[in-house]
């Protein structure tokens, strides 16, 4: 049975087109195993609410790609962060405060994201509204 790891070798050798839907391939399995995590799903749907609102709302382009670049900048740090998670608990499912650290420390990538959008709709809505 081939290993992870023989994939990934035998794709490092592909180029051109091949190379590209294979990564595709790789990239749509990643977002599918994502959606089966609840808070990757709770980010999706929170930032697909706030990306209709961008549209909706009476902003500028500028302001409405500025809040449009920090929904999706939130969906990547989820990404990242749902992916740390499996790693560590691949790794191994018993506590250390290593894993701890890896598992919080993604989690306050999201935070400190979840801050900016938070501050960034706030001057959006001031400044047109306000």
């Amino acid at each position: 049975m081939p290993s992870l790891h023989d994939d990934a070798s035998s794709m490092k050798g592909k180029t051109g087109l091949v190379r590209i839907i294979k990564a595709f391939g790789y990239s749509c399995a990643g977002l599918k195993a994502a959606c089966s995590e609840a808070a990757f799903r709770q980010v999706l749907l929170l930032n697909s609410i706030l990306i209709i609102l961008a549209c909706v709302l009476d902003f500028s382009l500028e302001i409405r790609m500025i809040l449009i670049m920090a929904s999706v900048l939130s969906w990547i740090v989820e990404l990242f962060n749902t992916a740390i998670e499996a790693a560590v608990d691949h790794t191994s499912l018993q506590k250390h405060p290593l894993a701890k650290r890896a598992k919080d420390t993604a989690s306050a990538a999201q935070l400190v994201m979840m801050g900016l959008m938070a501050v960034l709709w706030g001057m959006a809505l001031w400044h047109v509204y306000g």
